[in-house]
Protein backbone atom coordinates (compact mmCIF):
# COMPACT_ATOMS: atom_id res chain seq x y z
CA UNK A 1 0.00 0.00 0.00
CA UNK A 2 2.86 2.36 0.81
CA UNK A 3 4.41 1.64 -2.57
CA UNK A 4 1.22 2.68 -4.36
CA UNK A 5 0.98 5.83 -2.27
CA UNK A 6 4.61 6.62 -3.09
CA UNK A 7 3.93 6.14 -6.80
CA UNK A 8 0.93 8.45 -6.60
CA UNK A 9 3.04 11.03 -4.76
CA UNK A 10 5.74 10.88 -7.44
CA UNK A 11 3.11 11.23 -10.14
CA UNK A 12 1.74 14.24 -8.30
CA UNK A 13 5.19 15.82 -8.24
CA UNK A 14 5.56 15.15 -11.97
CA UNK A 15 2.13 16.65 -12.63
CA UNK A 16 3.10 19.74 -10.64
CA UNK A 17 6.34 20.03 -12.63
CA UNK A 18 4.31 19.64 -15.81
CA UNK A 19 2.13 22.62 -14.91
CA UNK A 20 5.18 24.74 -14.12
CA UNK A 21 7.34 23.88 -17.15
CA UNK A 22 4.56 22.88 -19.59
CA UNK A 23 6.22 19.63 -20.68
CA UNK A 24 3.63 18.68 -23.28
CA UNK A 25 0.23 17.25 -24.02
CA UNK A 26 1.34 13.58 -24.19
CA UNK A 27 2.68 13.60 -20.63
CA UNK A 28 -0.60 15.01 -19.30
CA UNK A 29 -2.59 12.23 -20.93
CA UNK A 30 -0.28 9.49 -19.69
CA UNK A 31 -0.13 11.03 -16.22
CA UNK A 32 -3.92 11.22 -15.92
CA UNK A 33 -4.30 7.61 -17.06
CA UNK A 34 -1.68 6.46 -14.53
CA UNK A 35 -3.43 8.40 -11.76
CA UNK A 36 -6.73 6.77 -12.69
CA UNK A 37 -5.35 3.22 -12.85
CA UNK A 38 -3.34 3.45 -9.63
CA UNK A 39 -6.20 4.99 -7.68
CA UNK A 40 -8.52 2.27 -8.99
CA UNK A 41 -5.97 -0.31 -7.81
CA UNK A 42 -5.88 1.31 -4.37
CA UNK A 43 -9.68 1.27 -4.24
CA UNK A 44 -9.82 -2.43 -5.10
CA UNK A 45 -7.05 -3.22 -2.59
CA UNK A 46 -8.73 -1.37 0.29
CA UNK A 47 -12.14 -2.91 -0.39
CA UNK A 48 -10.65 -6.41 -0.54
CA UNK A 49 -8.78 -5.76 2.73
CA UNK A 50 -12.02 -4.56 4.34
CA UNK A 51 -13.82 -7.73 3.27
CA UNK A 52 -10.91 -9.86 4.48
CA UNK A 53 -10.96 -8.10 7.87
CA UNK A 54 -14.70 -8.68 8.20
CA UNK A 55 -14.22 -12.36 7.38
CA UNK A 56 -11.43 -12.70 9.95
CA UNK A 57 -13.47 -10.99 12.66
CA UNK A 58 -16.40 -13.33 12.00
CA UNK A 59 -14.08 -16.33 12.24
CA UNK A 60 -12.76 -15.03 15.56
CA UNK A 61 -16.32 -14.66 16.88
CA UNK A 62 -17.18 -18.21 15.79
CA UNK A 63 -14.07 -19.55 17.52
CA UNK A 64 -14.97 -17.67 20.71
CA UNK A 65 -18.55 -18.98 20.65
CA UNK A 66 -17.36 -22.56 20.07
CA UNK A 67 -15.02 -22.20 23.04
CA UNK A 68 -17.89 -20.92 25.21
CA UNK A 69 -20.08 -23.84 24.11
CA UNK A 70 -17.34 -26.31 25.04
CA UNK A 71 -16.98 -24.65 28.47
CA UNK A 72 -20.73 -24.80 29.05
CA UNK A 73 -20.86 -28.47 28.05
CA UNK A 74 -18.03 -29.35 30.41
CA UNK A 75 -19.77 -27.43 33.20
CA UNK A 76 -23.03 -29.22 32.43
CA UNK A 77 -21.29 -32.62 32.60
CA UNK A 78 -19.71 -31.70 35.92
CA UNK A 79 -23.09 -30.68 37.33
CA UNK A 80 -24.77 -33.86 36.07
CA UNK A 81 -22.04 -35.97 37.70
CA UNK A 82 -22.53 -34.16 40.99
Amino acid sequence: MFVWCGVLFCLGILAFADTIWNMGEIFRTVNSILFMLISMGLLVRTTSKRKEHRHESLQAKIFELERQIADLKSTQRALSDY
